[in-house]
């Protein structure tokens, strides 16, 4: 074993070109926009239709509730899904993980498209489609945390800000993909045939979106820094017990090289991230979920004002984005993690101004820069910063949990909370409050975290 363990530290580094860095990089961006667009569908069609195909037989109200909390589910299997490939990820490699992932995403959302209605075979109907919805989440749970282990993996050094970031950029196109496909549908269709077929066809046409990043990821290449382990033989990681018998025979270089991964209390780099993570996804949830529903429903404009915003953020998006990435390798994660929340911070009250002025361009303007600094510019940064806190041997694991668990805590606490405060308070300054509590977390744990830019990527242990 100690042979094995030697020959594999000796071997030369894992050369990646050009033209391996591009297919990893457009592999990460189509399996985040496929994760985006397959919820965003999803999330669509249960507000629109699927209330009166698969729960017909009850009141408007609870079939909207009903299929909401299929929806819900989903988040439930994304955590079983962080922790299971996770593992996997972090002891078999990176590249059979996304593989995976893809294939559950993209062949449970094509079913969705080809199931029959509570019409044709009844109460099985509504279960297949949480069946489902269970396949797609588990799927996803991993998708996002494993395409931001590779690139980051993959980047160079100087670079890996930036291309770290083409994950985030993901998000933008899925959403803008579904949420297009959509309005498209509505437009051109009657209401009994959008019923009757035409909410097949999202789903049915995301199998070539399957297709296609199925046939980038079969001639992906494994992470170089997994293959650089100094815990990973033939292309495995070396259980626990079988690297704490080579470190008992070992020379002190490379027993100090193996202990430091396996010996270091965990635990800090975790908690750490779920901080950075928390006010990212609870600022989202805030800006794309429930201020779309609040603007409708409280303020004097279009109906369809909050989402052309949404749209409008998320086009500034693609700028937005890569430049917070090309900052962070210019001035570090940390200079950059506290500049962005400390902004949003700042401009909370101002924000929250310009959308509850009534204004159709305060609303655009407000929204569109909350959602570039408060959530996609953080975001960026996620995408790099959460991949250098944790070490080689637990990366994938620990940065899926971080994310998928920090993303269920701050998503489904607040605009629940949003909704009772400014009930309670018949005012939306509650709103720009949670904003400040949200951003004040990611500033604390930015504040608190060491700089990662530059690390080696190939270290077993965390970066604290």
């Amino acid at each position: 074993m100690k042979d094995s363990v030697i020959a594999a530290q000796q071997t030369p580094s894992a050369q990646r070109s050009t033209r391996d860095l591009t297919r990893a990089a457009v592999s990460g961006w189509l399996g985040t926009a496929m994760e985006f667009m397959d919820f965003q569908l999803y999330s669509l069609a249960a507000a629109i239709v699927f209330n009166k195909i698969f729960f017909p037989d009850v009141s408007p109200a609870v079939g909207l509730i009903a299929a909401m909390a299929t929806y819900g589910v989903g988040y439930v299997a994304r955590l079983a899904g962080a922790v299971y490939f996770g593992r996997m990820g972090d002891r078999l490699g990176r590249k059979k993980v996304l593989y995976i992932t893809i294939l559950l995403m993209g062949a449970s959302t094509t079913l969705i498209g080809a199931l029959p209605t509570y019409a044709a075979i009844g109460i099985l109907a509504p279960i297949l489609l949480v069946v489902l919805r269970l396949v797609q989440g588990f799927g996803a749970g991993a998708e996002i945390a494993g395409a931001t282990v590779m690139l980051a993996e993959y980047a160079p050094v100087r670079r890996r800000g930036l291309i770290s970031s083409l994950v985030s950029l993901g998000t933008n196109s899925g959403t803008l993909a579904a949420s297009g496909l959509w309005a498209v549908l509505l437009a051109v269709l009657s209401e009994d045939q959008l019923l009757s077929w035409g909410w097949r066809l999202p789903f049915l046409l995301s199998f070539l979106l399957m297709i296609f990043a199925v046939w980038v990821r079969r001639s992906l290449k494994e992470s170089p820094v997994f293959e650089e382990r100094p815990d990973v033989v033939d292309g495995v990681a070396l259980a626990r017990d079988e690297v704490e018998s080579v470190i008992a025979t070992a020379d002190e270089h490379e027993g100090s090289v193996l202990a430091a991964g396996i010996r270091q209390r965990k635990g800090r780099a975790f908690f750490l991230a779920l901080g950075l993570r928390f006010g990212q996804a609870g600022n989202s949830g805030l800006m794309q979920t429930f201020l779309v529903g609040y603007i409708a429903t409280n303020l004097a404009v279009g109906r369809s004002v909050p989402t052309d915003a949404i749209v409008y953020g998320s086009l500034a998006g693609f700028a937005t984005v890569p430049l917070v990435g090309l900052l962070g390798d210019r001035f570090g994660r940390r200079a950059v993690y506290l500049a962005l929340s400390a902004l949003t911070v700042v401009l909370a009250f101002p924000v929250m101004l310009l959308i509850t002025s009534g204004s159709t361009p305060g609303v655009m303007l407000g929204m569109v820069l909350g959602l570039n600094i408060g959530v996609l510019g953080l975001f960026s940064l996620e995408s790099v910063t959460m991949a250098e806190l944790f070490g080689s041997r637990t990366r994938f694991t620990q940065l899926a949990l971080s994310k998928e668990i920090g993303g269920i805590l701050a998503t489904a606490i607040g605009p629940v909370l949003a909704a009772t405060l400014t009930a309670v308070t018949d005012s939306w300054w509650p709103i720009a409050a949670m904003l400040i509590a949200y951003s004040l977390i990611t500033f604390v744990s930015a504040y608190l975290a060491p700089e990662t830019r530059g690390r080696d990527l190939v270290r077993l242990e965390d970066a604290v």
